[in-house]
């Protein structure tokens, strides 16, 4: 059965003097990218989507690389809209997101809503899988729209309950492409 690995970058170089799409992955990102590499799906994988924000697209070359292939890149693959707060301080960032998942009928502070980013993650996954190859695919983005699609496949209300684990990103989901049943939830993208 193929399988769609739904995956969240990893740690990234935080700078406020950047706008947050620019970020790169960090040094501790970009090794937990390579340890992904040992994945036992990953050599299954026939194609590699990613979001256009350069922390997706650092994890996704590292993935399409090892595999001999290239990146398809998707703008509506990208995070939440979060481009009128821009950089926010940790504290700040997590009480806007717990508002964000429990107002989504709302924009809050100027985001995208939550239910507007959901119906583009959904979109974007059914473009992506139209295009792409028969077997596996991996799709590299981001941990708020990641549990927006969680919430979709899982048949629930939005809400930060279907949030990624930890701090920092780096964590996957895998369905099967035909049906979207879920098949394992969030997991560290190393093992």
């Amino acid at each position: 059965m193929a399988q769609v690995h739904f995956l969240t970058h990893p740690e990234v170089a935080i700078d406020p003097a950047v706008p947050v799409p620019d970020w790169p992955l960090s040094p501790r990102g970009l090794e937990r990218s390579r340890a992904m590499l040992a994945q036992p799906w990953v050599p299954q994988v026939r194609a590699v989507f990613s979001s256009t924000e350069r922390k997706a697209r650092d994890m996704a070359e590292i993935l399409a690389g090892h595999l001999g292939l290239g990146v398809t890149q998707v703008a509506a693959l990208g995070e939440n809209d979060r481009s009128a707060t821009g950089y926010l301080p940790p504290a700040e960032f997590e009480a806007t997101a717990d508002e964000f998942f429990a107002a989504p009928e709302r924009s809050v502070r100027g985001w995208e809503r939550a239910v507007d980013a959901q119906a583009r993650i959904v979109a974007a996954v059914r473009g992506v899988l139209a295009q792409a190859p028969a077997g596996d695919v991996a799709i590299v983005a981001h941990g708020g729209v990641g549990a927006l699609l969680l919430c979709h496949i899982k048949g629930v209300a939005i809400s930060r309950a279907e949030d990624q684990p930890g701090g920092g990103g780096g964590n996957g989901f895998r369905f099967a492409r035909i049906g979207w049943g879920l098949l394992e939830g969030w997991r560290r993208v190393e093992g």
